[in-house]
């Protein structure tokens, strides 16, 4: 068959499926689909520029898809009178239409939560919902908080607790979480986060954040960080996923293709670890210190101190300061961030300094954190005017070990001067 008649045929397609109320100079001649981003090419056709970029680059045609004349520019000029024009098309069309429409959607919305739990195409139904509540304005999510929906949702994904090796039973909780996401809840909703406290749902969510495939990991951990506001009992699944919870949320720290995920996971840990010590050792031996070592020093100023934090609340216990000696680098990696990215990473350093100096340290620490330019930057904060706990903490340190820096060769000499360190001053 001919290129035109190919073109023909996939238009006719198109057009038997497609309704007809809206202008046909605002249809695409390829899809036949409304356009979005309309752009013009040499001649003089205006086409949707995914389907003309396809034709060209996808396809290799050298020919105008509507007049079959011959390409020699492929150059595509946006139309941007042409876009404004849809634009105010559909907005009118869209408030003429908002009141029934909305009451169409409160039907079919009331329709699907009335019979989800009982169907066996959940998953299915589930979809429909998203659909819905994905184009839907803020009046339609409300609707479907009011009708039910969020309870509906957590009792779906609450049935991983019961039938965790089936697999439709899976795909339903990952899709309910995956149109929990679109939800906007805030902490004035109590109502809304009591229902996602709950300690069934909360140990759902925690199988499904290590279980579930990547989308399903991503909707959870950022529910959980939603809830970090509220007054959440993360004992529940501490208990319950010991460690392992702690593994699924370094992980999606980890993870170097969704930052969203990551910075979410970071939160969590945040809430988590400054309510608990008891939690600090769980995520210790889930393996907190070697992974917030390891990714600290390509993060970002923010993600940076947050995780310098959190390496400070587990350097307060005598497990953590352990970890942190035994990666090798933790010296190194902190000396590096102290006064190069904001005065708060500096005040952390500082303290994660201080607990390892004020713990018995090795020789091989002390060699470090002279190697590593430690004791170098510690000075430095003690000529910075005026008094402070930072300054203080520092003062402790050479006063607990700089007889044994200013011995090492390596110890710059007007560094023992300004210290008194070549008297009995300390």
């Amino acid at each position: 068959m001919s290129t035109p008649l190919l073109l023909s045929a996939y238009n006719q397609e198109n057009l038997n499926h497609l309704s007809m109320d809206f202008p046909q100079h605002f249809r695409c001649p390829i899809s036949m689909e409304l356009m979005k981003d309309p752009v013009t090419i040499s001649t003089g056709v205006t086409y949707e520029r995914k389907n003309v970029e396809k034709w060209f680059y996808t396809y290799k045609k050298k020919t105008c898809p509507a007049t079959m004349q011959a390409i020699h520019s492929f150059d595509m000029t946006p139309n941007h009178t042409l876009k404004r024009l849809i634009l105010a098309w559909q907005n009118g069309k869209s408030q003429s239409n908002s009141s029934s429409s909305f009451s169409n959607k409160h039907d079919e919305l009331v329709s699907l939560l009335n019979t989800i739990e009982s169907s066996p195409f959940k998953v299915s139904s589930l979809k429909k919902l998203k659909s819905i509540v994905e184009v839907g304005d803020h009046d339609v999510k409300d609707d479907f908080k009011t009708c039910g929906g969020v309870e509906i949702l957590v009792r779906i994904i609450q049935q991983i607790l019961i039938e965790s090796s089936d697999f439709v039973t899976f795909r339903a909780c990952e899709e309910a979480l995956s149109l929990l996401i679109k939800l906007p809840f805030v902490l004035e909703e109590e109502e809304t986060i009591k229902i996602l406290l709950q300690p069934g749902c909360m140990k759902s969510m925690a199988i499904m954040l290590q279980r579930g495939s990547a989308d399903a990991r991503f909707c959870t951990v950022s529910i959980f960080q939603r809830i970090t506001k509220a007054d959440c009992n993360w004992n529940i699944v501490i208990e319950d996923q010991g460690i392992e919870f702690f593994k699924s949320l370094l992980e999606i720290l980890s993870d170097e293709i969704c930052s969203k995920a990551s910075s979410c996971a970071l939160q969590v840990l945040i809430d988590i670890l400054e309510k608990s010590k008891k939690s600090r050792l769980k995520a210790i031996e889930a393996g907190a210190i070697c992974t917030l070592i390891e990714i600290l020093p390509d993060s970002n100023k923010s993600k940076c101190e947050k995780i310098m934090y959190l390496i400070k609340l587990l350097c307060e216990c005598a497990d953590g300061r352990m970890g942190f000696i035994e990666h090798g680098l933790g010296i190194a990696v902190i000396s590096k961030k102290i006064l190069n990215i904001s005065n708060i990473a500096t005040k952390i350093g500082a303290k994660i300094l201080s607990l390892i100096c004020n713990s018995n340290p090795t020789e091989k620490v002390l060699e470090d954190m002279l190697m590593y330019g430690a004791v170098k930057k510690l000075v430095t904060l003690l000529h910075i005017g005026g008094s402070s706990s930072t300054k203080d903490r520092v003062l402790k340190i050479f006063k607990l070990h700089g007889d044994k820096w200013k011995k090492n060769p390596c110890f710059p000499y007007e560094l023992k001067n300004y210290l008194g360190l070549g008297s009995d001053s300390f």
